[in-house]
């Protein structure tokens, strides 16, 4: 306890980490104020007399697709289409500098090619957003019965507009906290509008426990829950280090030749994040999404809809393994290019003891990410199937949400995330860090190879 106060005070007393600490706070609470601004003209009472009579696949549908804008999605709010249009229009971007050559230089032209690739995402998420709106409108909120009686084109004109502007206003925010608060500021984003669920979620669960007079229950639930999420940041952390000679190294301000040092080249065991989870719920979300606006569920889809509607259920989740495991090669194949490292090792003079320089070293490490994606696939597909196990074990439906998946991986990789930049800031005036003792993610020894 007394170190946890001597370190709240050491974050207080370094003023630009106190202002940047106050500036985050501030977006945040305006984000988090938006997420309850209803739309104009939206009757609130009809969405939440419909929600009370769903069914629990419906609420299930809902409860996912509101993760990413705080609650947003299910009150109808100015916000409701939260970030997840500028991560959709990220993804395009990042996929395009794939296949088209024009992008693939933009990427390569350093901060002013960076720039481009902003704006163009910026102008894509506006695409994107006028596309889903009204989609958002149709499909969700007429079937709720919570549009104006008898809407004019004017008010469907402006209320497109407003959800466009809230997105992009959340955008704002977010590169805003990036740019002058702490931590990222899209990701804190988010998983401020996942932890802002978890509170209603831990009190009805306990209230359900309570009712049943089963308090070992809940306490063994809050263990696993502990542990899962012991396990996340494990291999959230967990990186191969490779070995390598240089045969230079830096003295002062001097280039030593002919002295050879030991580094490491780090690969990541999860290098490709939450991206593959992501990828995956967004593309079930697709036909979740034209099932739940069905105004008769049972005579609509059949076999198909029985499937892909309920995120709890066996086939659902199988498909969904299946999608995270082929998404996660997909994604580090992106994220990193072993021909690029082979020759950016080779230009600083270093090498793979053992390895050739060139298309050996190259062919070397592609193996080995290859050999270390597959346990870390697993592992992502198992986090994301955990929900649906938790809620076969009598866990409420919003309380078995945080036991895994996309939720749980964002809020672990934000909160190290943030705790790291902290850290990086009492450091470099000499402080003590949060995690003395402990391995946090960015915070290398000296001899590690970090820029790959």
């Amino acid at each position: 306890m007394r170190r946890l106060i001597t370190n709240l005070k050491n974050i207080w007393s370094v003023e630009e980490l106190r202002q940047r600490i106050i500036l985050t706070l501030g977006l945040v609470l305006a984000y988090r104020i938006g997420s309850f601004v209803i739309l104009p003209g939206i009757s609130y009472a009809a969405l939440e007399a419909s929600s009370a009579g769903s069914s629990d696949a419906q609420k299930g549908i809902e409860n996912l697709l509101s993760l990413f804008s705080g609650g947003g999605f299910t009150n109808a709010s100015i916000m409701a289409l939260g970030i997840m249009p500028y991560i959709s229009a990220s993804i395009i971007m990042q996929l395009l500098g794939m296949a088209v050559p024009s992008v693939q230089k933009l990427q390569n032209e350093g901060e002013s090619g960076r720039k481009v690739i902003n704006n163009y995402t910026r102008i894509l998420t506006i695409v994107i957003c006028a596309l889903q709106a009204p989609s958002y409108l149709k499909m969700y909120v007429e079937q709720k019965g919570a549009l104006p009686d008898d809407p004019s084109m004017f008010w469907w004109f402006q209320t497109v507009i407003i959800l466009v502007a809230g997105s992009m206003f959340a955008v704002w925010l977010g590169e805003r906290i990036t740019e002058k608060g702490i931590g990222n500021g899209i990701s804190l984003l988010i998983a401020v509008g996942i932890l802002s669920r978890l509170p209603g979620a831990f009190i009805a669960e306990m209230g359900k426990s309570f009712e049943a007079g089963n308090l070992i229950k809940l306490v063994l639930e809050l263990i696993i829950f502990a542990m899962i999420i012991l396990s996340v940041i494990l291999i959230v952390q967990g990186v191969r280090r490779i070995p390598l000679n240089t045969a230079k190294s830096v003295v002062g301000n001097r280039s030593v030749v002919g002295q050879q040092t030991r580094n490491y080249l780090p690969l990541k065991v999860n290098a490709s994040g939450v991206m593959p989870i992501i990828f995956a719920q967004a593309i079930l979300t697709i036909p979740m999404t034209i099932f739940l606006s069905a105004t008769d569920p049972k005579n609509q889809g059949g076999v198909v809809q029985r499937i892909l509607s309920d995120p709890y259920g066996l086939w659902y989740n199988i498909i969904l393994v299946v999608m995270i495991v082929v998404f996660t090669y997909f994604y580090t194949a992106i994220m990193i290019n072993p021909r690029k490292i082979s020759e950016d090792l080779k230009k600083s003079g270093g090498f793979i003891p053992g390895v050739k320089p060139g298309e050996d070293t190259a062919n070397y490490i592609d193996n080995l990410i290859t050999r270390i994606t597959f346990p870390g696939s697993l592992f992502l597909a198992a986090v994301a199937i955990i929900p649906a196990i938790a809620k076969i074990a009598g866990v409420n439906d919003s309380f078995a949400m945080f036991f895994g998946g996309t939720s749980l991986l964002i809020m672990v990789g934000v909160v190290l995330d943030t705790v790291q930049q902290i850290e990086t800031y009492l450091l470099n005036r000499q402080m003590d860090g949060l995690m003395e003792g402990t391995r946090v993610r960015g915070r290398r020894g000296a001899n590690e190879l970090s820029g790959f």
